[in-house]
């Protein structure tokens, strides 16, 4: 047989194959969004006679539902939006506000196809918490006592992942007056904690502006503009109430006092603008203070070392 009828007989049998071949349809399934989440929340030692739990403010969460593929849950939706991916369906969390309080707890589940499903649950929880009579008189002195960050050692300002086995500022770690060129509002701001008859306070005074990022990273303090670089901007000072308060991290105690400063509302801040109102103590002497605290960019722990005036 010839070249040019054995080309022209594969050719045919390429035809006939091509004209045998069915189409293939292709299809997406069902996209059927989450369905029956149940939020469960165990309060640690709760029973008929301490229905809101034995004081530590423990609680354990387990989610479950129908094609959830993944789970966020924010703690106290009645505080600001501020959800939190979880890595599997149960998990604990310590509230350590002072005293009985209702929690909003909001979960959001996804499923196929980005489909999502929302639920809120409330709860209440009681935590009864003392803090060492060391770290009050450290702090407030007589009745009253003045902390400015620490310009003149290294490592007095840094970040770190917010991460519970991570208590040092890995990423970086200001140098001796680092910030002075450009954001010297760091340093000239001063916080003074008080006791006062019904608790304690603090007052936030900023001569030369509140250092801190803009926005919605600038936890919310008052007169900061929507946009902007990270440094000095105009914030009038301001006054607030504050609580020791049981730290809800879970880093070691070699390393943390396992006590924190819990600020109320958004007027006041200490040191840097850009992180939320729990600030663990690392460490607490007579002239030293050495904060952890999560930043508004909530992957980041941010360092802060300060020194009594």
């Amino acid at each position: 047989m010839s070249n040019f009828n054995i080309k022209t007989a594969l050719f045919g049998l390429l035809l006939i194959a091509a004209a045998s071949c069915n189409k293939q349809d292709y299809t997406m399934g069902d996209l059927l969004a989450p369905s029956d989440i149940t939020i469960t929340a165990n309060i640690a030692g709760a029973d008929s006679g301490n229905p809101y739990g034995d004081g530590s403010g423990d609680v354990e969460f387990i989610l479950s539902g129908n094609n959830v593929l993944s789970y966020m849950i924010d703690y106290d939706a009645s505080d600001g939006v501020n959800f939190q991916h979880l890595s599997r369906p149960r998990v604990t969390r310590k509230y350590t506000s002072v005293g009985l309080n209702t929690y909003t707890v909001t979960v959001l589940a996804y499923g196929p196809g980005a489909t999502s499903s929302v639920v809120s649950k409330e709860i209440q929880v009681r935590s009864d918490f003392t803090p060492d009579p060391s770290i009050v008189e450290y702090l407030v002195g007589s009745g009253s006592k003045t902390w400015r960050v620490n310009k003149d050692i290294a490592g007095h300002f840094g970040v770190g992942p917010w991460d519970d086995g991570s208590t040092s500022p890995e990423w970086w770690s200001a140098a001796v007056n680092e910030k002075v060129d450009c954001c010297n509002c760091f340093y000239t701001a001063s916080f003074t904690f008080s006791r006062t008859p019904n608790g304690f306070q603090l007052a936030s005074d900023t001569p030369d502006g509140a250092f801190t990022k803009t926005g919605g990273l600038a936890g919310g303090l008052p007169g900061i503009p929507d946009a902007g670089e990270e440094g000095c901007y105009p914030y009038g000072g301001g006054i607030s109430s504050f609580s020791f308060v049981p730290s809800s991290t879970g880093v070691d105690g070699s390393v943390s006092t396992k006590t924190a400063l819990s600020l109320s509302g958004n007027d006041t801040f200490i040191g840097y603008g850009a992180v939320l109102k729990e600030y663990e103590i690392l460490s607490i002497s007579e002239n030293e203070l050495y904060l952890r605290v999560q930043g508004t960019e909530t992957g980041n722990a941010w360092y802060m070392k300060l020194i009594a005036d």
